[in-house]
């Protein structure tokens, strides 16, 4: 029942607003240059927050002179915050292991990663923030419905994989949706990474095997990785099941897509991601979907809050929320 509450707390604002037009015109394919003027001036607010547009109640800068309520676990035991004026240890060489949390917010206020798509490349209207799709690519993406994003529908209407199935959300999704924390496992042979979204994990083989030439697809593909340096990890991912979207946003991919993730300890206390993205049938270039994103190492006994999808509690929240509105 918490997962439901949470789930109706946060979209119950966005479906009794959804239905009304965004003013923006959507992506284009590369082929097709964009009419749009670019758009440099990134502070404040994205234009899918402002004004008219703004059906989302995009999250709010923190008001100055205000306290941000004491961190806690999911036993809700208070996390203390490491102190400000302490400098961190060096990274320990090869070692990626711990609990990582989502350091900072994104521009739209929220601390966690790909509410309205992936991080480095968000549906938020600025348009160098649109993937360059080919024509397949920008076909298959306008088939897609989203609950976010610039071509977003009522939760009624989505035909979302994950929000409206249930279906695991896949890779590269584990790194670009709702993402907030993740746990690394190492051994000498693998890096096992935690989601706490559907308590799912990844294997990721660092035995230097190569990865499988003609994959049987998979929700998360198959993952190979090796250290370029002391502190920077690199993993190649293929294979993975094209009936997945790669983000929040509904932005589409084939079974070619390939991934590359570069996990970067810069010291004891902070990890940067970056995740690449390479699919020559809906992209005509490799896009950067996440950029050096940051996270901070939390205390050994922090615990990862749990996030399911429940089948009976989706059901519930659609008969309750979602179908009510559009009607």
């Amino acid at each position: 029942m918490q997962n439901f509450v949470a789930r109706a707390m946060m979209m119950a604002p966005l479906l009794m607003l959804s239905s009304f037009a965004l003013a923006q015109a959507p992506p284009q394919s590369s082929d097709t240059p964009s009419k749009s003027s670019e758009i440099k001036d990134h502070k404040g607010l994205p234009p899918i927050c402002q004004g008219e547009a703004n059906r989302f109640n995009c999250a709010s800068a923190k008001v100055e002179g205000t306290e941000d309520a004491p961190a806690v676990d999911s036993w809700g035991r208070s996390v203390t915050p490491p102190a400000k004026v302490q400098k961190s240890a060096p990274a320990p060489r090869h070692d990626l292991s711990g609990t990582w949390q989502v350091d900072g917010a994104d521009e739209f206020g929220f601390r966690i990663i790909g509410v309205f798509g992936a991080g480095a490349m968000p549906s938020d209207g600025y348009p160098e923030h649109e993937p360059p799709y080919t024509k397949e690519g920008l076909e298959a993406y306008h088939r897609n419905k989203p609950v976010f994003g610039m071509t977003a529908v009522p939760a009624a209407q989505t035909n979302d994989p994950l929000d409206k199935f249930c279906d695991p959300p896949g890779f590269p999704r584990d790194d670009l949706h709702r993402l907030d924390s993740i746990e690394l496992l190492q051994t000498p042979a693998q890096v096992v990474v935690l989601y706490p979204r559907d308590k799912h994990w990844r294997v990721i083989w660092a035995d230097g095997r190569e990865l499988p030439k003609d994959p049987d697809p998979t929700w998360d593909g198959y993952s190979a990785g090796k250290w370029v340096d002391d502190t920077t990890f690199v993993v190649q991912t293929n294979g993975t099941d094209e009936r997945t979207w790669l983000d929040n946003a509904g932005r589409p991919h084939s079974d070619d897509l390939r991934v590359e993730e570069r996990f970067h300890r810069v010291d004891h206390d902070h990890m940067q991601l970056t995740v690449t993205l390479d699919d020559p049938k809906m992209y005509t270039k490799p896009w950067v979907a996440l950029d050096k994103q940051s996270f901070k190492l939390m205390p050994p006994d922090f615990t990862l809050n749990e996030t399911r999808c429940s089948p009976s509690e989706l059901a519930n929240y659609d008969s309750l929320v979602s179908t009510p509105i559009v009607k």
